[in-house]
């Protein structure tokens, strides 16, 4: 059982104060600050405080796979932790994307490989062999875009934007009213050749959201939505790509469950995020990155399902989110003052506080973290127990 020390990523897109006030320390230039990462990714590990030093918990695990992992998981994954945690917090919206699943990652990424693309080439897509599924826990109203819009919606939607040179799209979303349908149309939009006639396009149909905003109807928060992300990203594409999304607002406590072959965006909001411990990214607009519309309608599920998740009570002070993957669970434990047994005994897990104190305690050892830390419990750590007034979140393998 060891105290975790975790990086802070500053991408663009990330919020000046939510990280900050979760750790409890000061941003006095402002900065960006997006992701909290917990976990043994190559890019950016956790450092394990072990006596006077640390250790970067990717080399411990790669030191004693077995009994950091256990047996089990230590053979299911090849001696890597399988899942990474994170606290995410959007300022501005990010990219439109999805994720592959574990045969077309090991595929794409063997191809890219064998073709010498290097891995951080603008135009690679698979950076390693792993599938990304992920489930995010809203800790503030998160807004997000999730999941391709039925046919006929989404051509309402477009409809109701007035914009002419939109009609053909519409038509064929009417006329053929399948989620197939609306997965071509979004391959048309981002397509659409770069210049001045696609600039002026994106620009009326901004114009249009605005106005369809002001009639109201059931579609006036995502028209309104299309303003905030054109201010995040002017001129892109990806704006009028939203539209055929399904706009939604996940409330705290709340969990947005995205499968392979989904495609989202997160907008603005804070959340505990859980995914495979992956960074394949298929990229479908509002960024300035490579776009592979070819890999992306590979990819791409039209139809797959974008469940919002509320956690299933499992016991006294644990909830539990149902996600049918094999690499993480998500648990929300919440000790009251009385002490629980810390689920998933015998399983590498991470185990995060969001809000007050909590005494983890193992093998006869214990520790206390507060808001914004975290600790990391091996396989060995057994019969671990939490205490104390907290909100905490648990990460370990999926069943």
């Amino acid at each position: 059982m060891d105290l975790l020390r975790n990086t802070v990523q500053t991408y663009a897109w990330g919020s000046a104060t939510a990280i900050p006030e979760l750790l409890g320390v000061g941003n006095p230039d402002g900065a960006p600050q997006a992701e909290l990462w917990m976990g043994a990714h190559p890019s950016a590990p956790s450092n394990v405080v072990r006596g006077e030093g640390g250790m970067p918990l990717d080399a411990v695990i790669a030191d004693d796979p077995v009994g950091e992992l256990g047996a089990e998981v230590a053979g299911r994954f090849g001696g890597r932790l399988p899942f990474l945690l994170k606290v995410l917090a959007a300022q501005k919206a990010l990219s439109i994307q999805l994720h592959p699943d574990r045969e077309q990652a090991q595929a794409g990424f063997a191809a890219e490989e064998a073709r010498g693309v290097p891995r951080n080439a603008r135009e690679r897509v698979y950076v390693d062999d792993w599938p990304k599924p992920e489930v995010l826990c809203a800790l503030t109203p998160f807004e997000v875009l999730a999941g391709l819009r039925p046919a006929p919606q989404a051509a309402d939607v477009l409809d109701g934007l007035g914009v002419k040179e939109l009609n053909d799209l519409v038509r064929a979303l009417r006329s053929d009213p399948e989620p197939a349908t609306v997965g071509r149309t979004l391959a048309v939009v981002l397509g659409w050749p770069e210049g001045r006639l696609r600039d002026e396009l994106v620009q009326r149909v901004l114009e249009g959201a605005a106005k369809a905003a002001g009639r109201g109807g059931e579609h006036k928060a995502a028209y309104e939505a299309v303003g905030r992300i054109a201010a995040d990203h002017p001129g892109d594409v990806g704006v009028v790509c939203s539209l055929l999304m399904n706009h939604a607002v996940v409330e705290p406590g709340q969990a947005l469950f995205m499968a392979a072959g989904g495609v989202h965006a997160y907008i603005r909001g804070t959340g505990v995020e859980l995914m495979a411990n992956s960074d394949n990214v298929i990229r479908a607009g509002l960024t300035p990155k490579h776009i592979d519309i070819p890999e992306l309608m590979r990819v791409l599920d039209p139809a797959v399902p974008v469940p919002t998740l509320t956690a299933r009570r499992t016991g006294p002070g644990v909830e539990e989110f149902d996600t049918p993957v094999p690499e993480f669970r998500l648990r929300r434990l919440t000790p009251d003052g009385a002490s629980l047994d810390v689920p998933a005994p015998g399983l590498p897990r991470i185990l995060l506080c969001v809000d007050g104190e909590a005494e983890v305690s193992a093998d006869g050892r214990s520790l206390t973290i507060g808001r914004g830390q975290s600790c990391y419990l091996s396989a060995r750590d057994v019969a671990a127990t939490v205490s104390g007034d907290a909100l905490l979140f648990l990460a370990s393998p999926g069943d």
